[in-house]
């Protein structure tokens, strides 16, 4: 099965009105800073047509103009972490998952913030048959599970009261909302680890840490397996072995911008 990682945003399939969009979005996400007129080549659209969505994005704040050069806007930019591309932050994650994977005996996964979304970037699955494990390209709740937890307490206070307020789904009978999802948002933020069981799946456990590059989050690392297998001592060697990749990647990600 393709997903959206597997294919650049300018090479979607979608013609849509909707995924035409999506696609300018993306592309401006992973370039950083690029021009209309780049984004119109890029795309293969009409100059005014790239306007007209730019004009829109900027509207909401999903899209910002400097300089002549677009990149995302005070709704989607986090910090300077932010400026990370997916691209670049999939390439330095790769051997990290596939340590943390080896070492943890359980499916390790790199996920980012994409507006009021948590999108499981890049994943590196245990060798057990029966197993967790994410969609790369898919996006998920922020409420639930803890990688997403994770993006979500170090979001802008804005996203924060968005997501609190939009009417939470219980995706499982252990998701979080109300009052205990914001306790449990000012802990991971106090702790900087955070933990669920069934959240997001039913009969799973995860363990999840930031990634910081400058005053920016860029994403969050996570380990997920079923709960049979993923009790406490599992779970404290699994945020002692995050922690240690979290501050490997963060060095990755300072040695690609000096």
């Amino acid at each position: 099965m393709s997903t959206a990682r597997d294919h650049p945003p300018e090479e979607a399939a979608e013609d849509s009105s909707f995924a035409r969009g999506l696609r300018l979005l993306l592309v401006v996400a992973d370039r950083g800073a690029i021009r209309a007129d780049d984004l119109a080549t890029l795309l293969d659209m009409p100059p005014s047509t790239v306007y007209r969505y730019l004009r829109t994005l900027t509207e909401f704040g999903f899209v910002d103009r400097h300089d002549g050069r677009y990149r995302l806007g005070p709704k989607l930019v986090i910090g300077s972490g932010s400026h990370v591309t997916s691209d670049l932050l999939i390439r330095l994650a790769g051997p990290v998952l596939r340590m943390l994977a080896e070492s943890a005996g359980e499916t390790a996964v790199v996920m980012r913030r994409v507006g009021l979304a948590a999108m499981c970037l890049h994943q590196h699955e245990s060798r057990h048959g029966i197993r967790v494990a994410l969609e790369p390209g898919a996006t998920y709740p922020l409420h639930a599970g803890a990688g997403s937890r994770v993006l979500l307490s170090f979001a802008p206070s804005e996203i924060v009261e968005e997501i609190l307020e939009q009417g939470l789904e219980a995706l499982t009978p252990t998701t979080p909302s109300g009052t205990p999802l914001r306790k449990g948002l000012d802990e991971i933020k106090r702790s900087g680890i955070a933990i669920s069981e069934g959240e997001l799946i039913d009969g799973s456990v995860s363990v999840a840490v930031p990634v910081f590059r400058g005053d920016g989050i860029v994403g969050a690392l996570a380990l997920l397996g079923p709960y049979a297998r993923c009790g406490a001592e599992w779970r404290d060697r699994a945020a002692s072995a995050l922690e240690h990749a979290a501050r490997s990647l963060t060095a990755e990600l300072d040695a690609e911008r000096s």
